[in-house]
């Protein structure tokens, strides 16, 4: 279901002057949360690298950790091997059904295993997974943790009367309300449950924050955003992000940060060497767990996105990413964007400069810790 206005209610309005003030991009190392389902793959790794790295280019405040689980997909890719075994699409429905799951079932069904063996992990151990993982890469950058790195919430939304209260919530809420005059930047790189519980326990910090946030298709296309992870784990808090008036900063995955693609050859160049934390990368690019999930073989022969490294890239230099105001969007019941009139404003990335980006991430790494 749409937002309902009582929820909507709650929360303050900025004027337009306002919103597009704040959308624009800061002129100053800014005070950040990076906000990430670190153990999801292997980008988040990397981007959150590329900001430990990068002390003098922004004020990291803290790291929260959010809950990720490909659980919505069990019943799916089990129906789409059998549709496979059966000898394949019997009629439209049965394509329609499938979508992007028939090349998961093709590569399950050579490999010899069964789909019913895929270990899902639940949302509340993606989250402690991710808060783990964040530590660990705090550590192969040098960088210490404590203080600095939040466990979240342990599920999604399952009614935006509910928020889900944890230590990443508070920590949001309690760094927005602390500078009032200098805005806080939620990179966030995961489901949004942590920030939506965050907002709906303190509607008054959407005066305070901007979430930067990667996810789902162009606003200006007619596409079903149900391939995006991150907007379609916890939809209600999707959609709060787009209902609510709070800044926005949207970086579409697709088919934006899609470029953002990385070989093998360019790990053993750039990356394998730099450092505890460049042997880590290099270590999760070459044993990344959703290769196993979704039985990919071939792994000298394909690139893999790196996707968040765009929430970085924006606050790092906005011509890396480089983006344009317009009006933000609905989520409707298909997941498809659609434009009422009277929306608010919001920042919508449109292109990306892959080649800025991961030469800056190397030129990083390069001065690494041992």
């Amino acid at each position: 279901m749409l937002t309902p206005s009582h929820v909507l209610e709650r929360f303050p309005s900025l004027t337009d002057a306002e919103m597009i003030a704040r959308l624009a991009h800061p002129d100053k190392p800014a005070r950040v949360i990076i906000d990430t389902d670190a153990a999801n793959e292997i980008d988040d790794q990397y981007a959150l690298a590329w900001a430990l790295l990068s002390p003098e280019r922004l004020h990291l405040e803290g790291v929260t950790a959010v809950p990720y689980s490909f659980q919505h997909h069990r019943e799916g890719i089990i129906k789409s091997v059998q549709i496979m075994q059966a000898g394949g699409p019997r009629n439209a429905s049965d394509e329609e059904f499938m979508g992007g799951l028939r090349g998961w079932a093709e590569r399950l069904i050579a490999s010899g295993r069964r789909a019913e063996d895929i270990n899902f992990v639940t949302p509340q151990e993606g989250a402690e997974l991710s808060y783990l993982e964040i530590v660990r890469v705090f550590e192969k950058c040098g960088v210490p943790h404590v203080g600095m790195v939040y466990r979240g919430s342990p599920g999604y939304l399952t009614s935006l009367d509910e928020p889900i209260d944890s230590p990443s919530v508070q920590f949001i809420i309690e760094r927005a309300r602390a500078e009032p005059d200098e805005p806080l930047y939620i990179c966030a790189m995961g489901a949004v449950t942590n920030i939506a519980s965050a907002m709906l326990l303190a509607p008054d910090i959407i005066r305070n924050i901007v979430v930067v946030w990667t996810s789902g298709f162009p606003s200006a296309t007619p596409h079903s955003n149900q391939p995006s992870l991150n907007l379609v784990q916890d939809v209600r808090a999707s959609r709060l992000l787009y209902d609510c008036g709070v800044p926005l900063v949207y970086l579409p995955g697709y088919h934006i940060g899609a470029q953002l693609k990385l070989s093998l050859p360019e790990m053993e160049r750039f990356v394998r060497g730099k450092g505890a934390i460049g042997d880590y990368l290099h270590h999760l690019y070459t044993h990344n767990p959703l290769h196993e999930m979704f039985a990919v073989t071939d792994q000298r022969e394909t690139t893999w996105v790196i996707w968040d490294l765009i929430d970085i890239a924006w606050l790092f230099d906005p011509q890396m990413v480089p983006s344009y105001l317009c009006r933000s969007p609905q989520l409707d019941e298909d997941l498809k964007w659609q434009h009422p009139a009277g929306r608010h404003w919001m920042r919508e990335a449109y292109d990306i400069n892959r080649d800025a980006i991961f030469t800056d991430l190397y030129s990083r790494l390069a001065n690494a810790p041992a």
